[in-house]
């Protein structure tokens, strides 16, 4: 395995044209110094980074994520853009971590064009925490196939998070302080355990069966979760038509 100080991460930074992006530029007509691992997407606005884009890096390989916007309250593409993008920062987070991807490996930033020192401090800071990390499953104890298979898993779930997001996750007022009062509520926290964590359980399952039909202890194996659980799960999406119970088997199967 790559030690700390020979391995060279693979990080993809998303940075917005009008600030990140600009700090990125000026941080290298000025010569300030950051390990040449960032491999840079360039966008538009911080808002249009999709949780999908971020989900199928880590998939592609990526060891880490870097997202660098406007600072709060003075973008220059869309006013609300980086508010979206902290609230996709949250959600992705959470989901990484239930993975079992270390959280630490996805970073957010806000960078204006003038700050390419601050940028430069940035790169040096996530470079050395994910060379401290090591490959991506290295430090989680995941295997590639087992982590391809989570991470296929969260990315047929992004059409559903985007979803709850629009409609379950919305701050009247945008500002700092709004947002503030909003994460420190837990109602974030709350909506992902019992929304979200469900939905992701399920998509699992799904993909399991999507193999082969399977009995409920062995779905249970496979997920690390109670076989009560998993009944609990094959009863709502029988009733709902989606799986199907073979009673000679003893299995479910996609209905």
């Amino acid at each position: 395995m790559a030690t700390g100080s020979t391995f060279r991460p693979r990080i993809i930074g998303f940075l917005c044209n009008w600030c990140c992006y600009g700090g990125a530029d000026l941080c290298g007509v000025s010569r300030f110094q950051y390990p040449p691992y960032l491999r840079v997407i360039r966008v538009m606005c911080s808002g249009r980074i999709d949780l999908k884009f971020v989900l199928k890096a880590f998939l592609n390989g990526a060891d880490a994520v870097f997202v660098g916007g406007c600072h709060l309250n003075d973008c220059h593409y869309n006013p609300e853009g980086n508010y979206d993008a902290l609230v996709m920062s949250k959600i992705c987070k959470k989901l990484l971590g239930h993975i079992g991807i270390n959280p630490d490996r996805f970073r957010l930033e806000w960078v204006s064009a003038g700050e390419g020192i601050r940028f430069a401090e940035i790169m040096n800071q996530f470079s050395k925490s994910t060379r401290q990390l090591g490959p991506l499953g290295s430090s989680e104890g995941i295997d590639k196939q087992e982590l391809a298979f989570k991470l296929e898993a969260a990315l047929k779930l992004v059409p559903f998070i985007k979803l709850v997001e629009r409609e379950r996750l919305r701050v009247p007022i945008r500002t700092e302080v709004e947002y503030e009062k909003f994460f420190a509520s837990g109602d974030l926290d709350r909506l992902f355990d019992e929304i979200i964590l469900e939905k992701y359980t399920m998509s699992q399952i799904v993909s399991l069966l999507q193999e082969k039909p399977l009995p409920t202890s062995e779905i249970a194996e496979r997920l690390n979760l109670n076989p009560s659980e998993v009944s609990r799960h094959m009863g709502s999406s029988s009733r709902y038509g989606f799986v199907r119970y073979d009673v000679a088997s003893n299995c479910y199967a996609i209905a």
